[in-house]
């Protein structure tokens, strides 16, 4: 059975997620998540010894989080499952507030691989590729590592270029790649 979360730890957790995704980890201290989640300091701590602990948390929380978005891209078959969930990364790329993936985020303010938040990453990463290589196989690609990394490299292209780009513009762009990837012959 799951352990039931605190009211408090949860407040913690949604203030110190929308501050983290915003505004940068290292630049959001712990005074200003307990005073936005309206907790005590030893309530804080209580939950989390340190920020550290914290941001290894928001970090797992985020990874659920979308491998439970993940999990409800629609589909008929592998191959339509993966461009569904590529169109699906694209839209969420365009919506109001996106600044780019949280894990690459993350990854940029913990460049220590060793690191218990870069192991987080790490571990999301590993997920996803994983994920995006079953499809792969199950779509009957014969080179599915080899495929899945080009995948996941377009994931992070696809992150970090709505963030910089025209998002617009990279829809028809990722969905070309996606096929392009899979080896399959793309009009221009």
């Amino acid at each position: 059975m799951a352990r039931q979360e605190s009211p408090a730890r949860h407040r913690i957790m949604a203030t110190a997620s929308a501050l983290f995704y915003a505004e940068g980890i290292h630049a959001v201290g712990i005074d200003r998540i307990i005073a936005e989640a309206g907790v005590a300091k030893a309530t804080f701590y209580h939950h989390f010894p340190s920020k550290d602990e914290l941001v290894r948390a928001y970090i797992e929380d985020q990874g659920r989080l979308q491998r439970a978005a993940i999990a409800g891209v629609p589909g008929d078959g592998p191959r339509e499952r993966l461009l569904a969930l590529y169109d699906a990364l694209g839209e969420w790329s365009r919506q109001p507030g996106f600044r780019g993936c949280m894990f690459i985020n993350a990854a940029a303010e913990y460049p220590d691989p060793a690191h218990p938040v870069r192991q987080a990453v790490a571990a999301q990463r590993a997920w996803f590729r994983s994920t995006v290589r079953d499809l792969v196989a199950a779509a009957g690609h014969p080179e599915a590592e080899r495929i899945a990394s080009i995948l996941v490299l377009l994931r992070d292209g696809l992150a970090v270029g709505a963030d910089l780009d025209d998002p617009e513009v990279l829809k028809g762009v990722v969905r070309e790649a996606v096929l392009r990837a899979l080896g399959e012959h793309v009009q221009i």
